[in-house]
């Protein structure tokens, strides 16, 4: 991997990230959520890439990489976007680093994994691989961010949690996917898993919002979710599954709010 520092010195833990957005520390950590934006039926715009950058080797991110809203794809090595679960990412972000103005196009291979807590800014994933981004840290103070940012055509998975503490998604947009954001299920490795998903756009189709393990004291909190494009209302806002450890397919056990690991109320989702 080529490694990539910036002058701006490291973050070693993601809170500075999040105050440069105006985010406070203590509203994560308590698990307060941002107020909302206040959009209307109309979704934001995607940006138009400013270049583009191919990516033969993983980039390896310490600090800030502000991408200038460049398009990076995968070539050689990283020339995939099928569902192979071996991919090598186009990120990696050691803790407490922030990727900021990216445009990942097609290729993406494995998208951008966290090793720690890590800030994702104005983020955007053209045609999601196996998936747009992983949570891979091991400490439970650990806070992954998502803010700003879109991601479009994941045939599965956009956020695959895999690691330890907080992910808190916001003022987001989705639109053709599987699931927004996923707990792993059958990861060697479990923990309890915080997921809090607030001021996202939602474009059908697609299946589920976010799937969590309940036996693991997974907890889901929705916040100022629009549904597009959904009369039928067959997107799932929370699937609820009995995780494992042994690599076996989880099994799915209920849906909807039930103020334990579900948690939000009818009026925290709306249908436009």
């Amino acid at each position: 991997m080529t490694p990539h520092k910036r002058k701006t010195g490291r973050r070693r833990a993601v809170i500075g990230g999040l105050s440069a957005l105006g985010i406070t520390g203590a509203a994560v950590v308590a698990g307060g959520l941002l107020a909302p934006a206040g959009a209307a039926d109309a979704v934001a715009a995607w940006p138009e890439a400013k270049g583009d950058k191919p990516v033969a080797t993983t980039i390896e991110v310490s600090g800030t990489y502000d991408g200038g809203l460049k398009r990076f794809h995968g070539t050689g090595e990283l020339g995939s976007d099928g569902q192979d679960e071996s991919q090598k990412p186009v990120f990696v972000l050691e803790d407490g680093a922030v990727l900021k103005n990216v445009i990942l196009g097609t290729p993406a291979a494995d998208g951008v994994h966290c090793l720690g807590s890590c800030t994702l800014q104005n983020v955007w994933w053209e045609n999601v691989g196996e998936d747009a981004a992983t949570f891979k840290g091991t400490s439970a103070s650990s806070v992954y961010a998502v803010y700003g940012g879109g991601a479009r055509s994941a045939s599965d998975k956009v956020f695959q949690f895999n690691g330890a503490g907080k992910l808190v998604v916001t003022r987001f947009q989705v639109s053709d996917f599987g699931k927004l954001v996923r707990s792993c299920g059958n990861c060697r490795k479990q923990y309890a898993r915080t997921v809090l998903i607030n001021d996202v756009d939602v474009i059908a189709p697609g299946r589920s919002i976010v799937g969590v393990n309940a036996n693991y004291g997974d907890t889901a909190t929705l916040r100022n979710i629009r549904i597009h494009g959904d009369a039928e209302r067959k997107t799932k806002p929370c699937t609820r599954f009995t995780g494992n450890s042994t690599g076996k397919e989880p099994k799915e056990i209920g849906t909807g709010p039930d103020g334990t690991t579900c948690r939000y109320s009818a009026a925290d989702v709306s249908y436009r």
